[in-house]
């Protein structure tokens, strides 16, 4: 959502002193500043919940422009890999302090802060006044500009509940066989005059599915992602990059080099199964350059080295030669050219010890990776860590300036919907080529069903 956001302004006056909000999200970027939830009365006197540039948790209520309510925690949020269930509940008539504002993450409550200022009894916060400004996804004052705090990340199944305060099990629950915090799609709630629940599943992001109709306008151009709370899909990971000097967007599935010699892995590691996803090159500096599209067995940003060192236990094919580089030996004559503009499929199979490439839909070196035949063998050492894990990787050969863009199955290349609609064999995904027979895209759902 960065650079966009969902914005209304409330025409009824609810409750001063009692509300829950909820979200599901995934950051894309751990820096600045970046707004969840903002309400605006006037200059001095409005209610947010941020992450701020330490990527700490605040719900922060102020009234004629002093703090009446900041909740800092301790913990971080800086896992670019997962999605976190927020529930922020307010109730200033308790009479225990404490109980005024609590905060859930995943279900538990949160009791560390490092600022901890609650609101006195019976305040009345800046949640609900008729005219009102709220937005999600920036910071909105009435009758002003968005800030440039916007959220960057993905962002499903928001709700605000005016008037009752409802703990974190309306909204998830605990999944008996895996002991990880679920989401409830359809929350047995009353969500009061100012209440809204945005699904964020359609291509009409702000539309309150409550029956409230509380419906938000968009500003800019909200991306419609099939990774979403319900399943999470893989992207590139900011946080595990070989040479850090990278920027990435489009919720870390494009990555654009700041220099030579870039490699970033991405936020699943794979021990079993047999997986597919798409890598499209957009551009590069000079036609010496090269693309590099592969796997890699252990971290490159802890080893210091490119993910097909001997160190890492990684296997690549090279744009301008189709050769493969594994191990830190010479190039070994495999595959076929590629360049900006081609897509390459890739294809894992951790059954055989086997990868496969193909470029825009031709599988290279006359292989079938569903007939196991053709594949490059994977490089298997005692390096691998964890022990016979490997990631997706993309990375940049001695240029400065040039962008790949993966497809785990979230459906773009960039911001560029996929011409086509193949899924795998399960029903997930969305890819531009056909999915080998028995392989599958990269999402929790197949991972717990495949992996």
């Amino acid at each position: 959502m960065a650079s966009t956001y969902l914005s209304r302004t409330i025409s009824s006056a609810g409750s001063e002193t009692t509300s829950t909000f909820s979200a599901w999200f995934k950051r894309s970027a751990v820096t600045g500043t970046q707004y969840l939830l903002h309400t605006s009365e006037s200059a001095g006197n409005d209610f947010k919940i941020i992450f701020n540039s330490t990527s700490k948790l605040r719900v922060i209520g102020v009234n004629n422009s002093s703090d009446v309510m900041d909740l800092t925690t301790n913990r971080v949020f800086r896992d670019v890999g997962a999605f976190y269930n927020i529930v922020v509940v307010f109730d200033t008539t308790q009479a225990t302090e404490a109980d005024r504002v609590k905060i859930y993450i995943n279900g538990v409550q949160e009791t560390s802060f490092s600022t901890a200022t609650y609101p006195s009894q019976n305040l009345n916060l800046k949640l609900n006044q008729s005219g009102d400004r709220r937005t999600v996804g920036t910071a909105y004052d009435k009758g002003g500009s968005p800030s440039a705090a916007y959220w960057d990340g993905l962002m499903s199944y928001v709700a605000w509940i005016d008037g009752t305060a409802y703990d974190a099990s309306y909204f998830g629950e605990t999944n008996a066989a895996t002991g990880i915090w679920k989401i409830k799609t359809s929350p047995s709630v009353t969500y009061g005059t100012n209440g809204f629940f945005l699904k964020m599943d359609t291509s009409s992001p702000g539309s309150d599915t409550s029956g409230n109709n509380n419906t938000f306008t968009a500003s800019g151009t909200p991306t419609l992602a099939e990774d979403n709370a319900s399943n999470n899909f893989c992207t590139m990971n900011p946080l595990d990059n070989y040479f850090p000097n990278y920027t990435f967007a489009n919720g870390n599935t494009t990555c654009t080099t700041g220099g030579n010699y870039s490699f970033p892995q991405s936020s699943f590691y794979l021990k079993s199964g047999k997986w597919y996803w798409e890598v499209k090159p957009i551009s590069k500096a000079g036609g010496g350059d090269e693309y590099m599209i592969g796997v890699a067995g252990r971290s490159a940003s802890a080893t210091n080295q490119p993910p097909h060192n001997a160190a890492n236990g990684g296997i690549v094919i090279l744009a301008t030669t189709g050769e493969t580089y594994a191990t830190g030996a010479a190039g070994v004559s495999y595959g076929v050219a590629y360049a900006a503009g081609d897509i390459i499929g890739v294809a894992l199979d951790l059954t055989n010890s086997k990868i496969y490439w193909s470029k825009n839909g031709t599988w290279m070196n006359s292989a079938d990776p569903a007939g196991n035949t053709g594949g490059a063998s994977l490089p298997t050492t005692a390096a691998l860590t964890p022990q016979g894990a490997y990631s997706p990787v993309v990375g940049f050969y001695d240029t400065p300036a040039a962008v790949l863009s993966a497809n785990f199955g979230n459906g773009f290349f960039g911001t560029t919907a996929v011409a086509s609609s193949n899924a795998d064999a399960a029903g997930h995904g969305l890819f531009e080529y056909a999915v080998p027979t028995g392989y599958f895209s990269l999402n929790t759902k197949n991972l717990n069903t495949y992996g």
